[in-house]
């Protein structure tokens, strides 16, 4: 191979993993801008009564609460109370049996006794706290 054959492949190669690295860049950027990555939230009651729904055909909503920036919504069941969220594309939900709410200075810190989400952090202002609060930790440990 001649001296100008070795430098054209060794420049190939670079150019070739520059191209690779461009476009991983360009992949992980188009991911990160896209709507999938952004915090979604609930444009009603009814949509976060819907999401339940979906998930617990068998188990009714009844009073549904939004959280203040419609993060997320307080569920009240015939099986007690249920937290229902959207943290991607699709959403979560769980009824909060043996839950345990703490309050903080920006919301509520959520126990749950379940493996896959062990801790929720709801942003909540001052005067749904108190009452989100209250009603996690009556009705969650009182049903089941």
């Amino acid at each position: 191979m001649t001296k100008g054959m070795r430098f054209l492949t060794r420049n190939t190669e670079k150019l070739t993993v520059v191209w690779i690295m461009v476009l991983g860049l360009g992949i992980a950027l188009a991911i990160g801008v896209s709507a999938r990555s952004r915090p979604r939230w609930f444009a009603s009651e009814e949509e976060a009564r819907r999401a339940w729904a979906r998930r617990h055909p068998d188990l009714p909503a009844g009073t549904v609460t939004l959280t203040a920036h419609s993060a997320a919504a307080l569920v009240m069941t015939a099986d007690g109370p249920g937290l229902v969220w959207p943290p991607g594309s699709g959403n979560e939900t769980r009824l909060l049996h043996g839950a345990r709410a703490r309050p903080t200075p920006k919301g509520l810190d959520l126990r749950l006794p379940d493996p896959s989400a062990p801790r929720l952090r709801l942003v909540l202002p001052a005067q749904q706290v108190a009452a989100w609060a209250r009603i996690i930790d009556t009705l969650a440990r009182t049903q089941r």
